[in-house]
């Protein structure tokens, strides 16, 4: 059982042995037995010299990082929060199972990503008949019935896609047991459950989700729902023989699920200190082990909480390697950059895909049911074109990047960021021309009367505002200082064009309240000031007619302007329906509703949100990438020191 302790007993006996033997033999010539002439003494028995115990091998001490992250999860659990300080964790519980970066689908646990190409998606037509659930021109599910345009006889064919997913040999859960298609069904069948607070946006479009064999799942959808990304249409595992007793109710509070989820990733959950820590450690069923990764033994996401200084000072002391973006560190941008400047950290800053807008109240909710000019109803101040691009000359965009975030964004010319691979090279914003805004204002009809500039304009031939009417509005923000400090510039911008601009700051629970109450969902604002992301598909939905919220859809919509185009409208469902595969219409598509968008202005285009993340000096692997659920999506090749790699 001690195998040292052995080795030791026999080498200090051989020692005895021979000690003995040898003071005997070298009394003696030749080895000859004594002659005992006397009588014999007491025998004085030699004293062994004890034999030095080998040196222990020295305890490898664990390699260590810690990330700072900005607030606390709430859980763990994949379908029970959305917090972006979640997914931090969960990046190093799940490797992928897809990772998106630079707007492409990464296959991570997958063979590869389904594509016509490869024939892992397949596009076929099928016939469909009265009381078939479909997906329309709209893209809104619907029950097929007769109506005026189809007598509910003629058959009607449309677009159905099937996609196949096959999983790589040799994924495990930390655990040992091995990974299959059944839990990615399990997982489908958790989601769909009406208990599971999750999005049933792809649930309900999907007519099939089923398993082929253990490595395999096919998803079929609902005829006319015929997306161009598939990364959502894969349902991540959850590990079904651990799980499955659990209720999908139960697993909402079930520390099984939301204090240490099983994974397959990198790393396992060791412990969770409330308050304080969650620690993890390395997971040794990780397919990648055998490359070396995790580099870090020991990974501990600390919550520093408010002020976000906090974490640039645990990060000089040395307490943390990484403070993620989830530490909203922009208010910090200018200590962060003079930090780096004098080496003593490293800032990682990328650009969205989150813009920043100004959205124009084009259609209040209280239009609904009509609107004539004169009555109580607010004045429509814009829904003439010309009114909302004066705003975007009036409002000086580049200064307040310099000002607010020192230089480090830019001015967007639509609605996706330059790295986008469908943007429209050559997309320019309306430059800051003040005199061009307080022309076009006066075109529209709004007048300047007088010569005190402190009072604002007045309508005087304004085709669908009472004469007389002065130009006020009010302007709603969140209370987050960055938005606050944007906004104040702007105020000051539109009041130099004779547009006098009240400025409410408002919680953030009340701005983004559900209609028909709230400021945005409700569409009860003249400007609003928020913002939205560009994912992997282009957001020209935002603003289609068909996403107005209202009280006719349960105020469930997104075009919180109520812009409507029927031109923009047809744009945008050809940019959204052509297929990549068509690649002369698809670009030609894309590009000709970014270019109506950025004519007609629903909302003016502010900035770019910076995504900042700082490190130690000597860290490296952080890859910032704004399209990912976040920036860890690599943290199995985190490294430190002398074994970065260049």
């Amino acid at each position: 059982m001690f195998p040292c302790l052995r080795k030791f007993s026999f080498t200090a006996f051989l020692a005895v042995i021979f000690t003995l033997l040898g003071l005997s033999a070298c009394n003696l010539p030749g080895g000859a037995a004594p002659t005992q002439t006397a009588a014999p003494t007491s025998a004085v028995t030699p004293t062994p010299q004890p034999t030095a115990l080998p040196s222990p091998t020295p305890t490898a001490v664990p390699k260590v990082l810690t990330i700072c992250v900005g607030q606390e999860p709430g859980t763990l659990y994949p379908y029970g929060g959305t917090s972006r300080s979640m997914w931090s964790v969960l990046e190093a519980v799940y490797d992928g199972p897809i990772d998106v970066r630079q707007y492409i689908a990464q296959p991570v646990i997958l063979q590869d990503m389904p594509t016509l190409a490869n024939g892992g998606a397949v596009l076929q037509q099928v016939e469909v008949k009265a009381g078939d659930e479909v997906v329309n021109a709209d893209g809104a599910l619907v029950t097929l019935q007769k109506d005026a345009k189809w007598d509910g006889v003629t058959p009607i064919k449309l677009d159905q896609l099937a996609l196949t997913f096959k999983i790589k040999a040799g994924i495990k859960w930390s655990d040992g047991q091995a990974l299959t298609a059944a839990d990615s069904l399990y997982s489908y069948q958790v989601a769909s459950d009406k208990d599971t607070p999750v999005s049933k946006y792809q649930i309900y479009r999907t007519q099939s989700y089923e398993v082929v064999d253990d490595s395999t799942v096919k998803w079929v959808g609902i005829p006319g729902y015929v997306p161009s990304s598939y990364e959502s249409l894969f349902w991540i595992p959850l590990p079904k023989h651990a799980w499955q007793s659990l209720t999908p109710a139960q697993l909402l509070t079930s520390d099984m699920a939301a204090k240490k989820p099983m994974g397959w990733g990198p790393y396992q959950v060791d412990e969770w200190v409330a308050g304080d820590h969650i620690r993890l450690v390395k997971n040794p069923q990780y397919f990648r082990a055998s490359e070396g990764l995790p580099k870090f033994d020991v990974l501990v996401y600390r919550f520093l909480g408010e002020p976000a200084d906090n974490k640039l000072e645990a990060l000089l002391s040395g307490e943390c390697n990484v403070v993620d973006n989830t530490s909203l560190l922009d208010a910090d941008l200018e200590s962060v950059l003079d930090l780096q400047k004098a080496g003593k950290l490293k800032a990682a800053v990328t650009q969205g895909p989150e813009w920043e807008f100004l959205a124009f109240g084009i259609k209040p909710a209280s239009y609904d049911d009509g609107y004539q000019p004169g009555s109580k109803d607010r004045p429509d101040f814009f829904s003439d074109v010309r009114t909302r691009q004066a705003f975007a000359y009036c409002i000086n965009r580049q200064a307040i990047i310099d000002k607010q975030l020192l230089g480090q964004s830019s001015i967007p010319g639509g609605y996706l960021p330059p790295n986008h691979p469908l943007f429209m090279k050559g997309l320019l914003p309306l430059p800051f021309d003040p005199e061009k805004g307080k022309s076009l204002l006066d075109q529209v009809g709004w007048k300047n009367f007088g010569t005190d500039a402190s009072k604002p304009r007045v309508a005087a031939m304004v085709a669908t505002v009472y004469p007389g009417t002065p130009f006020v509005v009010d302007y709603v923000t969140t209370e987050a200082p960055l938005r606050v400090e944007v906004a104040k510039l702007i105020v000051a911008n539109l009041a130099d064009c004779g547009v006098q601009v009240n400025l409410k700051v408002l919680p953030v629970n009340q701005v983004y309240q559900p209609g028909p109450d709230g400021v945005l969902f409700g569409r009860n604002f003249d400007l609003a000031q928020f913002s939205w992301a560009a994912g992997v598909m282009p957001p020209c939905q935002l603003f289609e007619s068909s996403e107005i919220p209202s009280a006719a859809n349960n105020w469930l919509k997104i075009n919180l302007t109520g812009y409507a185009n029927p031109a923009y409208d047809a744009a945008c469902q050809a940019a959204r329906y052509t297929r990549p595969e068509d690649q002369a219409a698809y670009v030609a598509n894309q590009n000709a509703v970014q270019t109506l968008f950025a004519s007609e202005l629903p909302v003016i285009p502010l900035y770019f949100r910076t995504n900042l993340a700082v490190t130690r000096p000597d860290f490296c692997g952080l890859q910032m990438d704004g399209t990912s659920r976040s920036d860890l999506s690599n943290i199995e090749a985190f490294d430190e020191g002398g074994t970065c790699k260049p």
